[in-house]
């Protein structure tokens, strides 16, 4: 259940797995139980949920970043600068660093304005969306748990 829990923060908090913690909490569970509770298709179902969650924690950014027109190069460095800016102003950081980077690097490539500032509204709402749909995911992950088991 800590698992579970800490997964829903973990959604929110950048740098914390929070899927993988749902997926483990679950998992874990299911193990202590002797493989019992919850059911296989309980099971399936949760998991599944985790996995999306993941992939929405892993591709949010860099899609969103294509779609708004970035390129690859720019879009790795936004991820690794977001990291970092994790560290310097926690989870605004990552909003700073992500839509400064598309920003700034987009502006030096192309010189246009508005097409990097589209990169960078795109981006960062990707970043957002993508942090809404695991606390979405971790929720109803946790929730469905607790009506499984």
């Amino acid at each position: 259940m800590a698992l579970l829990l800490a997964g829903v923060v973990g959604s929110v908090v950048p740098g914390l797995p929070g899927p993988a913690l749902s997926v483990a909490g679950v998992v874990g569970y299911w193990w202590a139980t002797g493989y019992t509770a919850p059911g296989p298709v309980a099971l399936a179902g949760l998991v599944l949920l985790g996995l999306v969650g993941l992939a929405a924690d892993w591709l949010a950014a860099p899609l969103g970043a294509k779609a708004g027109g970035a390129s690859t190069r720019t879009t790795a460095i936004a991820g690794v600068v977001g990291f970092a800016m994790l560290f310097v102003l926690g989870p605004l950081g990552v909003l700073v660093g992500v839509g400064g980077t598309v920003f700034a690097l987009e502006l030096r490539d192309s010189g246009d304005v508005d097409a990097s500032l589209r990169a960078a509204a795109a981006t960062t709402a990707a970043v957002l969306g993508g942090a809404l749909a695991q606390v979405v995911l971790t929720g109803a992950m946790l929730v469905g748990f607790l009506l499984a088991v």
